[in-house]
């Protein structure tokens, strides 16, 4: 389809809800074309596998002793 850019301005919310998968609006100005409207269908996100992250953060004991760096900005 080939659309003016006032005919495109017009009809837009119509032409994007409207269009199918593979289908696209020429956007013409002065007969020459300026843009291409196309549908981009997203593809399914793939879920990440669990255990990606193992090994990658290391959980220290709790202890007091790193906390006196920060006693001046402690209430």
């Amino acid at each position: 389809m080939i659309l003016t850019l006032a005919e495109a301005q017009a009809r837009l919310p119509d032409l994007i809800h409207g269009l199918s998968p593979g289908e696209e609006v020429e956007i013409t100005e002065n007969n020459q074309t300026v843009a291409k409207l196309v549908i981009e269908v997203s593809k399914p996100r793939l879920r990440s596998a669990p255990g990606l992250g193992k090994g990658m953060i290391t959980i220290v004991s709790d202890d007091d002793e790193h906390l006196k760096d920060f006693a001046e900005y402690m209430p």
